[in-house]
């Protein structure tokens, strides 16, 4: 039997990501681990497993900032320690696009837009479609590609995106990003076949 925690790793983690990802994970019907916000990251990857561990149900949605440090940064290595952890299934990352001091990149699988649209190209931090093909601009990005993930997707600035995703309107661009995460990775129809072996 597969144990291992089912977990959507997000790269943000300032006071917009926390409030959005609070949300999202309630309506989803998963956990949010809401210490693992900050700008940086500051808890340990291991720490993090720990209360990834403690969660009562999956799936588990975990935030990693990096505030712009050059390289692998707090968030990052954090990030890789819990991505590479024997006790935890990476579901998918969600990408964030930043205007990063610093030329930090990541390929992306997908792109959703500020409104919505998913699209094969980046996005800039106001969610708004980029030409640059599979490619998305970030400061907590450095390691992703390392990390090979089922899916990556690329979004605008978690909680923002010129208000299209205001977690006052239940921040719709997050919450699409990790359901095409949960789809993609097979996991939407775990969960309703363990629902529906419950009901029969």
């Amino acid at each position: 039997m597969d144990n291992k925690r089912k977990v959507v790793l997000i790269t943000d983690g300032d006071e917009y990501a926390r409030r959005v990802v609070e949300i999202v994970a309630k309506e989803i019907g998963g956990r949010c681990i809401s210490m693992s916000w900050g700008n940086p990251t500051t808890l340990s990857g291991k720490t993090i497993v720990r209360l990834i561990k403690k969660a009562p149900y999956d799936p588990v949605l975990v935030m990693f900032d990096d505030s712009g440090i050059v390289g692998e940064g707090a968030g990052e290595t954090a990030m890789r320690y819990v991505a590479n952890h024997a006790d935890i299934e990476v579901l998918g990352i969600i990408a964030v696009a930043s205007r990063t001091r610093h030329a930090e990149w990541t390929k992306v699988d997908v792109s959703i837009d500020r409104d919505g649209n998913l699209t094969g190209n980046g996005v800039d931090k106001y969610g708004a479609e980029e030409f640059e093909p599979g490619k998305i601009t970030g400061d907590t990005v450095y390691c992703i590609d390392q990390l090979h993930a089922p899916i990556v997707v690329g979004i605008g600035d978690i909680g923002k995106m010129s208000k299209k995703d205001d977690y006052v309107k239940g921040a719709p661009i997050t919450k699409l990003a990790i359901e095409l995460i949960l789809e993609r990775s097979g996991y939407s129809d775990e969960q309703k076949r363990a629902q529906d072996a419950t009901d029969s």
